[in-house]
């Protein structure tokens, strides 16, 4: 029996491409192994944000060609449509193709063996419609929307993945409501502009209140939002759920207004500011639906440093925007060069050693917001996603005791001690007893 093999590089939304891609394939057959050694096919679900995660694939497929000639190799994600990855690969892939064309693409390799449906019969006619195998029993990835249509200065994924595609709002509460059914604790919507999402007359907001209708327990989240999207009705909608958790991520990327101008990010650092403050107002005097604490929401962010032509001031301002904004998190990375996009004309001129130094004095100041904000947990009873159980004598729980992790509503991550064994993908309520810049500690109630 012939058996593939997933490698997934990058975001959420690669790994839900990945779960679709797994359903597909099985649907033939064709079986899981458990290594790439192991595999017949070996399927690279690839990312083209930084530089590194290509270099990582390229060392990948060179050994693997070495070592075994004449295993076939699928690459798509990010990387597949560019044409010096497909120089560069020549040989070396059986097939590259874009993640939305591989329901039909794969046939081209794998119908004389499979004897694969032709186009007439085909599994679906958008890949989004695959029903995918999850690899989470209680959280679940729900893509809404794919593609964008903003063409930030440093991005590739307008030219990866193409303008933007919102999925009918029908297919997305029927995929949700099957999850319900089936126990998910979880819903995690994904596009690469989630709130840019509409289909005919549902915008963000009314998907957000329709899915908020679906009977049962759960927790709604999602990613990732940009600040010329975050409309006070969204603002509005997210407060006062019940079921939409505490947590919005908010990429700045810089907080100067000459660089975001470069970017091409469509706002000023004033308009971004304004965002989070007008956020956190919402929440004021709303209780929480199963914590002791009224939430101030968790607010994550994303920002580039070293993008072409950041000079040491320009980098001062970001820097002041996250002290003055106290993020509980962000997602700190060094500018990368990328092919296809108007920053691949600039001169990449700030050294890799000041990148780093940059990166470093902001991951200094997240340490000290995020454990900032984090204090506020200490004696309180939170609710808890458990993920995955811990060996017994965990770092800082009791001798002997029983020991889980999972997260709040607010992302925190939480190891907490038990007397009982907590099945993964209940609910837990956890007293917190202590907290670290990114994660906290406790015992169950």
């Amino acid at each position: 029996m012939t058996k593939y093999y997933i490698k997934i590089f990058g975001c959420q939304m690669n790994q839900s491409d990945g779960e679709r891609i797994t359903t597909y394939l099985e649907k033939y057959k064709i079986e899981p192994a458990a290594s790439i050694d192991a595999a017949d096919l070996v399927v690279f679900v690839t990312c083209g944000v930084r530089q590194a995660a290509e270099d990582r694939v390229y060392g990948l497929i060179h050994n693997i060609n070495r070592k075994y000639p004449k295993k076939k190799i699928v690459l798509t994600g990010c990387l597949a449509h560019q044409k010096d990855v497909r120089r560069r690969l020549k040989g070396k892939v059986t097939l590259f193709c874009e993640i939305k064309n591989f329901p039909e693409e794969i046939k081209k390799i794998l119908n004389a063996k499979y004897r694969m449906p032709d186009t007439k019969n085909k599994l679906c006619k958008d890949y989004l419609e695959i029903i995918p195998k999850h690899s989470n029993r209680h959280t679940a990835l729900v893509p809404i929307m794919t593609g964008c249509n903003n063409f930030c200065a440093y991005c590739v994924v307008p030219y990866a993945r193409g303008r933007e595609y919102s999925r009918p709002a029908e297919d997305i509460l029927k995929e949700i409501k099957r999850l319900i059914k089936k126990d998910y604790k979880e819903i995690v919507l994904l596009g690469q502009n989630v709130n840019s999402y509409k289909s005919q007359k549902v915008n963000f907001p009314k998907l957000l209140q329709l899915i908020e209708k679906i009977p049962g327990k759960f927790w709604l989240t999602f990613l990732t939002s940009h600040p010329k999207d975050m409309s006070s009705k969204l603002i509005e909608t997210i407060a006062k759920s019940k079921k939409i958790c505490e947590y919005i991520s908010l990429p700045a990327q810089s907080g100067d207004n000459d660089i975001l101008k470069k970017m091409n990010r469509k706002y000023t650092v004033g308009h971004y500011e304004s965002l989070i403050k007008k956020i956190r107002k919402a929440y004021k005097g709303i209780k929480s639906p199963t914590e002791d604490l009224i939430p101030s929401p968790a607010i994550s962010t994303d920002i580039i440093v070293g993008f072409p032509g950041e000079t040491k001031k320009q980098f001062e301002n970001t820097a002041r925007l996250l002290r003055e904004m106290k993020f509980d998190m962000a997602y700190i990375a060094q500018y990368s060069p990328r092919p296809e996009t108007a920053a691949w004309k600039l001169r990449d001129n700030v050294s890799k050693s000041e990148k780093a130094r940059r990166q470093k004095v902001l991951t200094d100041i997240l340490k000290k917001t995020a454990l900032e904000n984090n204090k506020k947990y200490i004696g309180k009873a939170v609710e808890v996603l458990v993920d995955k159980e811990l060996e017994k004598n965990a770092k800082g729980l009791p001798a002997k005791a029983l020991a889980a992790a999972g997260h709040t509503r607010t992302q925190k991550k939480v190891i907490f001690s038990a007397n009982k064994k907590i099945p993964i993908g209940d609910f837990a309520k956890v007293k917190i007893t202590k907290v670290k810049a990114f994660g906290l500690e406790g015992t169950i109630v």
